[in-house]
């Protein structure tokens, strides 16, 4: 049976790969294309010594291009990154990052709402209940979470109720030392959540981050309450700071047995990567993996960027985004981890363990998330 299933998944990775090669060719053609591509990569293609139309014809081809700079993001004018085809469309801006200096934005059509509903398919319905309101307990403001939480909720049935949050206050309180300010902004934070709860909402689906769940749920274990008493069925988490020691400590003192979570792995440029499916085997490991064709993540050398580690080895964590809003053909994020083998669910290769990239790491500042 074993190796029956071993040969299924193979297929399976195989059958993706073939997909991904030809959704590349896709995203490239449409990209550099005249009549379709943005104003960038059209000017951006002039720069290459090579043409990206006739000779990228698999995915493995991205890495005749350079490195995509994220400092290309900081500043306008923003309708250069978008496609001719979107330019008669609503257009949204979500910020990614900019602690200092000028925000990094990228622009988006339906990208997030795609985004979620591909997410929303990931999910248990006897957690996340269909027609069941969600507290959106995470980052508002220029930020696409605020956006795209709520229209996972409307999606699924349900009404999203919002908290006001700037991370950027959180983060500059704690580099200038003021712990105690930052405590005080994230119980302000926590007392709209409370407030929500004791509202008669309804609400049976959350997102969060690790430490603002904890937060909660030790707010409400002061007042003889729980998550799972306060209603709440299901919780998507997401964050650097989601540990296989956190996720064990979540899951066995602050949720319990009848409270599902479901580890997330995403940013504004990437889309949602996807936690692997709970198995006790793993004893709490998180291991996600990037929607697929429409994003990818590799695991790295550290030192050749063009070059993935073997399996259950060390790396930094390569994005690529492959829509037709948005063209990413490489971009090293601030993150390391592990490269983990295709799962059945999710027939492509994984990544496990991510925290701050170790040559940042000390210079890092996590706030909420």
């Amino acid at each position: 049976m074993r190796n029956k299933t071993v040969s299924s998944i193979a297929e399976a990775v195989q059958q993706r790969k073939e997909q991904l090669d030809q959704h590349t060719r896709e995203i490239v053609q449409w990209h550099f294309g005249d009549d379709t591509g943005s104003e960038f990569w059209l000017n951006k293609k002039k720069e290459f010594d090579f043409d990206p139309l006739t000779e990228v014809d698999c995915f493995d081809d991205l890495k005749k291009f350079p490195l995509f700079e994220d400092d290309w993001l900081r500043g306008g004018p923003m309708r250069r990154w978008v496609p001719k085809q979107y330019q008669d469309k609503p257009i949204y801006v979500f910020e990614t990052g900019g602690t200092t200096g000028i925000p990094k934005s990228r622009v988006v059509v339906e990208d997030h709402w795609i985004d979620y509903e591909m997410f929303s398919d990931t999910l248990p319905d006897d957690k996340f209940p269909k027609g069941g309101n969600w507290l959106m307990l995470g980052p508002s403001g220029p930020r696409r979470l605020r956006l795209a939480v709520e229209h996972l909720a409307q999606h699924r049935g349900g009404i999203c109720f919002c908290v006001d949050l700037d991370p950027r206050w959180v983060v500059k309180l704690l580099k200038k030392g003021k712990v105690e300010e930052a405590k005080e902004y994230s119980n302000h934070v926590i007392d709209q959540a409370m407030a929500i709860l004791g509202a008669n909402n309804d609400i049976k689906c959350m997102f969060t981050t690790p430490k603002l769940l904890e937060a909660l749920a030790m707010r409400l274990l002061d007042n003889d309450s729980s998550i799972e008493e306060a209603g709440i069925s299901g919780i998507f988490c997401g964050g650097t700071e989601f540990t296989q020691q956190w996720n064990r400590f979540a899951c066995e003192e602050l949720l319990g047995p009848n409270v599902y979570m479901t580890p997330t792995y995403g940013n504004t440029l990437m889309g949602l990567a996807c936690g692997k499916p709970f198995e006790p085997a793993d004893e709490y490991k998180v291991t996600y993996y990037a929607p697929q064709p429409r994003a990818v993540v590799e695991v790295v050398d550290f030192d050749d960027h063009k070059k993935v580690v073997d399996y259950n080895a060390t790396g930094r964590v390569k994005l690529y985004t492959l829509t037709k809003e948005f063209f990413v053909p490489g971009f090293l994020e601030r993150d390391e981890g592990e490269r983990e083998q295709p799962h059945g669910k999710y027939p492509w290769d994984g990544v496990s363990g991510v925290r701050p990239y170790h040559v940042f790491a000390k210079t890092t500042t996590v706030g909420v998330y």
